[in-house]
């Protein structure tokens, strides 16, 4: 919620400013106003309490979901991680080409390429241990790679990349929930 909420107070600081035409780093990007508030309420917060939300949902995994789903919530970390990177790592809306924005690309990068296989692991895993929240995963995996690394003829690259993010955000929403329980086992304890 912080991302989405902190796009939507930033936005206005930002003159000609579209949801559906602009990418969301640009609200952080170099010379921006209020950039480096933006950044870290929009990714490096987000970022680190989803890589918290990862390792924590790695002990709560039974040991039914094997290999696969251990790896997955780890790699999970590691995309969380490469989020809030883009936060300190912030693009230059002067230079998009220059190393600043070289340097945001890639930990763009590194975000959906460790999500996508985490995410499809940890589904893979999941279903093994007939466990709720796998079809969940294997959706989130699919729509990442769909949205985020293929071109887009049917949805403007911003919108893409807002689905994108809103499925990565919601598939550390539903693990932070305890998707990680079994089908008709109780709800983690203290929830």
């Amino acid at each position: 919620m912080l991302c989405v909420g902190a796009a939507l107070a930033f936005a206005p600081w930002l003159d000609g400013y579209s949801h559906a035409r602009h990418p969301l780093a640009l609200l952080g990007a170099h010379g921006v106003p209020h950039a480096t508030a933006f950044a870290a309420l929009a990714y490096v917060l987000p970022g680190l309490l989803d890589a918290w939300v990862a390792v924590q949902a790695r002990g709560r995994l039974p040991d039914t979901g094997g290999f696969g789903a251990r790896l997955g919530v780890w790699m999970l970390a590691i995309s969380a991680l490469a989020f809030a990177l883009q936060g300190l790592l912030p693009l230059d809306a002067r230079d998009l080409d220059g190393p600043a924005s070289r340097l945001h690309a890639a930990a763009w990068t590194l975000w959906w390429v460790a999500f996508v296989p985490g995410a499809a692991l940890l589904a893979w895993g999941q279903a093994r241990a007939s466990m709720r929240s796998a079809p969940w995963f294997a959706g989130a995996a699919l729509l990442v790679l769909l949205l985020a690394a293929l071109p887009q003829p049917l949805l403007p690259a911003a919108i893409a990349q807002r689905v994108a993010l809103a499925a990565w955000l919601a598939s550390y929403l539903v693990l932070s929930r305890g998707a990680a329980s079994s089908a008709g086992s109780p709800p983690p304890a203290g929830r």
